[in-house]
């Protein structure tokens, strides 16, 4: 493999390797996923809508200049979904501070506005950031995101260059590009993901509109039984775009990689069942920043490299705060670089 793309030293027990168990494994009630007392606040966001940030409650106080770990969840995710407790955990445990963005309309509040989230919205994330800083937060920020919300990270990323006030950022399972993501969940097992996730976000659809004030076609959304569907009848529609295809093209992260600028870590496995090899990167679509760490093994947010089935050991946290607190490290010995510099 080249450089910047390189194989991962994850490896599954033996009684763990299938990849769909490794997918479904951390949500079952056993699976060791840490409780973490968090304290919720709101976001005002400047367009008028609302977002809902949780912090560990524990640890340092907002002055302390510990650094700052902020995690975007997944699709339909939020603070409580085991891989978010897991890393929170894991960073708690390095004495830094962790907090959760959710995305619009998830988590326990509902936003204002007549819109809800998708894998290319930048806007919130970037506004959090800043916010932080303008309140006065001097010390490193690094950023997590899983799945979608990877998606949403390296994006972000991508747009802002040597903007961005993180000082590094890691990835885990990302759909690099939606249009790989949203075939692959249609075949195979694959469709009982698919069929879940959609389940999920028809009831969120539900919650927030009904047939007579959707700004979409009501009939035509309720009806949609594929990822591809449901982003051509909701999700295009209701955030501006005019069908899934430019959805598709204008948020996969993978057009953005090239521009990243701060170091950047994106673990993804092969037998991930969200997509397929297909979308692996060439390493002329990465920057110099990003190193890409492929595992054969994992399945989507899975990563169990060890232990018993009823004690469980992931690889996920470790590595992904030893990649951060390094880049910390190495960025307070030369100088962290200012945004816009």
């Amino acid at each position: 493999m080249e450089k910047n793309i390189f194989p991962s030293r994850f490896e599954p027990p033996r009684w763990l390797t299938n990849r769909h168990a490794q997918t479904m494994y951390p949500a079952f009630p056993w699976s060791g996923a840490p409780k973490i007392k968090l304290r919720c606040e709101n976001l005002e966001l400047p367009d008028g809508d609302i977002a809902v940030v949780d912090w560990m409650d524990a640890g340092p106080g907002p002055d302390s200049g510990a650094p700052i770990l902020i995690i975007l969840h997944g699709l339909e995710g939020s603070a409580d979904s085991p891989y978010a407790r897991m890393l929170l955990k894991a960073a708690a445990d390095y004495g830094w501070r962790g907090a959760v963005l959710h995305f619009r309309d998830c988590g326990d509040y509902r936003n204002r506005l007549p819109r809800r989230y998708h894998a290319g919205e930048t806007a919130d994330i970037r506004y959090f950031l800043e916010s932080l800083r303008a309140a006065g937060h001097e010390g490193p920020m690094v950023a997590a995101g899983y799945s979608l919300g990877g998606n949403v990270l390296l994006k972000y990323l991508g747009e802002n260059g040597v903007s961005t006030p993180l000082d590094a950022a890691a990835a885990v399972s990302v759909p690099l590009n939606l249009h790989d993501s949203a075939l692959a969940l249609s075949s195979g097992f694959s469709k009982v993901y698919q069929y879940y996730l959609i389940k999920r976000m028809k009831k969120a659809v539900r919650r927030k509109f009904d047939q007579y004030t959707a700004a979409f076609d009501w009939h035509r959304a309720m009806a949609a039984k594929t990822f591809a569907e449901f982003d051509d009848a909701i999700t295009a529609p209701l955030h501006g775009f005019s069908g899934k295809d430019e959805y598709y093209d204008r948020c996969s992260s993978i057009g953005f990689l090239a521009e990243i600028r701060r170091p950047t870590l994106i673990i993804n496995s092969l037998d991930d069942p969200f997509m397929t090899p297909a979308a692996v990167p060439r390493p002329d679509q990465l920057s110099e920043s990003v190193q890409m760490e492929l595992s054969k093994y994992g399945g989507h947010v899975g990563f169990i490299n060890g232990g018993l089935p009823w004690r469980p050991n992931y690889y996920l946290p470790d590595r992904i705060i030893e990649f951060l607190d390094r880049c910390i490290s190495e960025s307070s010995r030369h100088g962290r670089p200012l945004p816009g510099m």
